[in-house]
Order: structure tokens, then sequence, then C-alpha cells
């Protein structure tokens, strides 16, 4: 029996690695890509993607801490990195069909049996060990394709996983650059109200003295309010915007310590990239990608239950009256067996399974097209956006120094009595509303900016993503 077996053993092996993988094999589909960025600055640099941490050239510690606590806390970031282990452990559990399971088996007893008439009752003891093995051959790839198709998945929750730390870096970044605007804002209100609060005073003084009107005073006292609402306003929004970012770093709403002022943070290097270096650096093209090469794979796993499934088995034992006599004795057991299964009649179940997973296939692919054409349009509004944000500051820095001016020469001609008070009012508030815009424009530079490296897909290393499970 021993060479007859081995024959057998020989054949199923030589059909399985001669066996056809049935379904289409994965190629990258062809995309169109620009061959340069319509507003791509002049200016941009050439930034190592892998090692620098980009958001490093605002110079300020406290920044560089919170994008720490954030990547070491946020709940977001936990949970894409959970996802990736839930995904590797379904690789493992649909890549082990691939292989022989073997398992074991181990039973003693002692009994006492019913005797035949004239003999005496037998007592005795049963010991038997079994060795069983099953395998799939996988003779048409139905578990290949499964196996790829899990691959992807995996691979798929790995690019996920990046792109949720790129997206948290840029809200943490972005949300202190819009907590140290309102900060800078609250600042300006105060100011602006201790001026008011100033030219009321003085205004009522000199009503007292029947110098002004009551016109005048209820001028400045509504110019002093409206400067109080600011303050209270900003005061507010800076609570909302602590809360917000507390919220990113996977702690509890509270106080969030600051470093430098808008005006002292070193604007980051405007980064160079290549249109088609998004396919490898945009962590949600690539996790597109692997959607579609999951589906792609899905489709030859549908079509291989058209063929049919081919299984062996075996057993190996021994039964002994002794633990002792189980290699000894002569009681040897085994059994070997194969079978195979074809669908005849399925109801039109497995072609519908094969149509199910070409139009996901489908999906798969408009979906990456989309994503492609997404980041493409990502990284013109950044571009866009940094060049035109900073054509608007540059002008509002002129129209503040032009109105501090105004304002200025305004007060001098109503000290002088050359002009009524309507006029340094008017100009005042210009000047109020200026300085607000100017801080905001000078926060949205910075902004755009941190838009601009999320939308190349800076923020994480190519080589830092595992693109082959190693974990056993």
């Amino acid at each position: 029996m021993r060479f007859p077996r081995c024959r057998l053993l020989a054949v199923v092996c030589a059909c399985w690695f001669a066996g056809c993988t049935v379904g289409p094999d994965y190629h990258r589909p062809a995309v169109d890509t620009p061959s340069s960025f319509r507003y791509a600055s002049p200016d941009a640099e050439v930034v190592d993607q892998g090692a620098v941490q980009w958001w490093s050239q605002f110079n300020d510690p406290v920044l560089d801490g919170l994008i720490q606590r954030a990547l070491d806390q946020n709940k977001d970031l936990a949970i894409a990195a959970a996802r990736v282990d839930e995904f590797y452990g379904r690789l493992m559990t649909t890549r082990a069909g691939l292989f022989p399971q073997v398992g074991a088996n181990f039973a003693g007893g002692r009994g006492r049996s019913v005797p035949a008439p004239g003999f005496a009752p037998a007592v005795g003891n049963q010991v038997q060990l079994d060795v069983m093995a099953s395998w799939e051959i996988d003779l048409f790839g139905r578990l290949r394709r499964m196996t790829e198709a899990a691959r992807a998945d995996y691979l798929g929750t790995q690019a996920a996983q990046q792109a949720t730390r790129i997206a948290l870096i840029s809200s943490v970044a972005t949300s202190y650059l819009l907590l140290r605007d309102l900060d800078q804002r609250l600042e300006i209100s105060k100011s602006t109200l201790a001026s008011r609060s100033d030219a009321l005073s003085l205004f009522q003084e000199r009503f007292t003295g029947g110098v002004v009107s009551q016109l005048q005073v209820s001028q400045a006292k509504s110019e002093y309010e409206s400067a109080q609402a600011s303050v209270y306003a900003f005061q507010q929004q800076i609570a909302q915007q602590e809360n917000a970012l507390s919220l990113l770093l996977g702690d509890n709403p509270g106080p969030i310590p600051r470093g430098k002022w808008l005006t002292q943070l070193s604007a980051p290097a405007i980064p160079a990239g290549l249109p088609s270096s998004l396919l490898e650096r945009r962590p949600d093209i690539l996790q597109a990608e692997q959607a579609l090469v999951s589906a792609n794979a899905s489709i030859g796993a549908a079509r291989a239950q058209y063929f049919p499934s081919i299984s062996l088995t075996g057993m190996f034992g021994a039964a002994s009256t002794a633990l002792s006599g189980l290699w000894t004795g002569p009681a040897r057991i085994w059994s070997f067996a194969g079978a195979i299964s074809q669908p005849i009649f399925t109801g039109g179940a497995i072609t519908g399974s094969v149509r199910t997973a070409e139009a996901q296939q489908q999906e798969a692919l408009f979906s990456y097209e989309q994503a492609i054409q997404s980041a493409f349009a990502d990284v013109e509004n950044a571009l866009v956006g940094v060049a035109r944000v900073r054509d608007q500051l540059q002008a509002t820095n002129r129209q503040v120094e032009a109105l501090a001016q105004y304002a200025s020469l305004a007060r001098d001609l109503y000290e002088g009595g050359y002009t009524s008070y309507l006029e340094v009012l008017d100009a005042e508030r210009s000047l109020f509303n200026a300085q607000l815009q100017q801080s905001q424009l000078q926060d949205q530079q910075l902004a755009e900016i941190v838009a601009l490296y999320k939308a190349l897909g800076y923020g994480w290393s190519v080589d830092s993503g595992s693109q082959t499970p190693t974990r056993g």
C-alpha cells in the first residue's frame, strides 16, 4: 500500500502545482495624470518626504508636543491601528485554508463487557491515539484568490491608518493655528476696548463740562460696547476651540498650552511634488487601489465555484489495552480518502456571485479613479490658496498701515476742530476690522501650507508601513 499511496500523493501535488488560478490578474489601471500642477509655486522646495517632520519647520516646540500627544493618544488613530490588527487576523484565517489542517485525538477508558454464556465478564482498558489531517487542494485558485483579497484588505487598512495619521497631524496643526489666531484677535479686541474705554471716559468728562453733546457720548458708548461684545465673542470661540483641540489630542476638554504667536512662527517651505508621485504618496489613493485589488481577486474566487472542489482526508493511529503498548502492539489503524465536489445545479447562485463580484470591481475602479482626481484637486486648491492668500495678506498689511495713518490724521483733525467725530469713528472702526482680517489671513496663510502638505501626502513614510505582513 505504501507505493500506490505515494504515487497518488505525487499525482495530487503535481496537479495542485500545475493548477490554474481562474479570474483576472490585477494590473494597475492607466490613469491620466497631468505633467505638472497648474498653480505650482516657483518658490517650491524639494522636501525629504520620509525623514522630515514637516510641522517642525514652524519652530514651535509647543506645537510639536501637541502633535506628538495626538499621535500617542488620539482615539481615531487607535481605532485605525486596531482595524489593522483585525484585518491581519482575517488574513491569517483565510490564508490558513491553503495548508493541510492537522489534529490529534487521544482517548482512554476502562470498561466491562457483557460475557458470553459460559465465560466470565471481561474487564479491561482501551487506549487510542489518532492523528488526522485534511486538505482542500486549491486546484482552481479559489483559496488563493480569497487570500489575495484578504491581503489587499489588510494592506488597505494599513493605508487607511496612514491616511488617518496625516489627517490628524493636519487637523492638530490647523486647530492650533486657529487658536493662536483667536488669541491674537482677542488681544486686538482688548486693545481696541481699552482705547474706546478711554475715549468714552474723556467724552463723558467733556459732556459734563458742556464741551460735547450727548450725541457724541452715545456714539462713543456704542463703539465701546461693540468692542466689549467682540471680546466676549472671541473668549467663547477660544474656549470652544480648546475643547475641539483637546478632543484631537485624545484628552477631556481643557486648556491648551500656547507657544509662539502667529507672527513669530516660521512658515514651512512650500513643498514641490509631481502629480505622478501622488499615486504612491497619498494613503487614500493606496487604500482605494487595495480595495480594487481585493475586488479583482474576488472575481476569481467567485468564478472558481464553477469548478470541482477536491479534498483529501487521512488518519493514522494506534489502539491498545495499555498506554505503553500504543507503539509496540500490532493494532495500527489508518484511513485515507479523497472527495470531489462539483456543483451541477445551483439555481443561478454562482452566476449571481460572479456578477456581484464583477460589479463590485467596477465600483472599486471608479472609486480609485475618483480618489486620484480628488487628490489632484486637493493639491491644486492648496497651491492656489497658498498663492492667493499670500497676496491678500500683503494687500491687507498695506491696508492696515494706511488705515492706521488715516485714524491718526482723523483724530488730529478732530482735536483741531476741522472734522466731526464721525470721521474718527469711521477710521478707527475700519482699522479694527482690518486688523482682525489681517490676523485671520496670517492664520489662513499658514493653514494653506498645512493643507498643501496634507494634499501631497506628507506626514508618513512609505517605508514605515509594512507592505507585506510579517507577523506570525
